[in-house]
């Protein structure tokens, strides 16, 4: 099967779920690209965005708001192990080279160019990298992988996360139809890190502040907040939650329990833990 015909089919799935009742993970062919750094930028205080570009950008697939790609660092010897292209996978090496997870913030097809959008924090390997790199350097990028795809026929939505969930909460809201309906929940340090947002009229958007003494995770504001949400009765709602995995797992049972939420209706996702470099949380959905 070409390329072609197999962008056709995965296009025609996305399109599919994205019309149905329920979400459904739908995977794509995940490329390794070599890639340019065209220019970093700060997106309020707490984001870092990296912009690559080049001819290794070209044809970059993004369908889904928190999908996600992986950058490739060299080992501690300075050695740089990629992956190979095994048809639509990729064959890794073994052990693991070292990554870091990033949301896909934005493709733009026309000119090439993909946003990354980095949580800052200090000591961090992505965050150092982030900081320190400079235009016309080499990236390697892996994936995505493939991509949540939430059907845009939801009553309401409920969107929830920290500042590592920020990029994929701000693609969230520019990606759902103008006419959605819900709430979403963006917990940052303090205004500093308040970013703008493109939400539909009917979204209500509400920053928590956990105060520039607490650092993330370590307060339950964001679940206490979102847990005062009261759902009209007999609407169909989704439910989006990522960020740190201690501070989000409460609202993972009180989507479940006390909303009696089915499977596919919602997605909490532990973007990092708190004291793990290197952490990888399956989606449950």
């Amino acid at each position: 099967m070409s390329r072609d015909a197999h962008r056709h089919r995965h296009t025609a799935r996305i399109a599919e779920v994205r019309a149905g009742r329920k979400a459904e993970k739908v995977p794509y062919p995940i490329r390794i690209r070599r890639a340019e750094v065209v220019r970093t930028s700060a997106v309020g205080a707490g984001l870092l965005r990296v912009t690559l570009g080049g001819p290794g950008t070209a044809g970059f697939e993004a369908h889904s708001p928190d999908e996600h790609v992986k950058i490739l660092f060299p080992d501690a010897d300075g050695q740089l192990r990629l992956p190979e292209p095994n048809g639509d996978l990729l064959r890794w090496p073994k052990p693991s080279p070292i990554s870091r997870e990033y949301t896909v913030r934005r493709y733009n097809p026309a000119s090439g160019e993909l946003d990354l959008d980095v949580a800052l924090h200090d000591g961090g390997l992505g965050s150092d990298w982030a900081r320190a790199v400079r235009p016309g350097e080499t990236v390697h990028v892996a994936g995505p992988p493939g991509g949540l795809i939430v059907p845009h026929n939801y009553d309401r939505y409920l969107l929830a996360g920290d500042i590592t969930a920020l990029p994929a909460l701000a693609r969230w809201l520019e990606e759902l139809p103008r006419t959605a309906k819900g709430w979403a929940f963006a917990e940052v340090a303090d205004t500093s890190e308040e970013i703008e947002l493109d939400a539909p009229d009917g979204v209500e958007v509400q920053w928590l502040h956990r105060g520039p003494g607490n650092p993330p995770g370590s307060v339950e504001l964001l679940a206490d907040a979102v847990r005062e949400v009261k759902v009209p009765d007999g609407e169909r709602l989704y439910a989006w939650v990522a960020g740190e995995a201690g501070a989000i797992k409460p609202l993972r049972r009180w989507l479940r329990d006390d909303l009696g939420l089915a499977r596919e209706d919602y997605d909490v996702t532990g973007y990092w833990k708190r004291g793990v470099a290197d952490f990888d949380d399956e989606h449950d959905h």
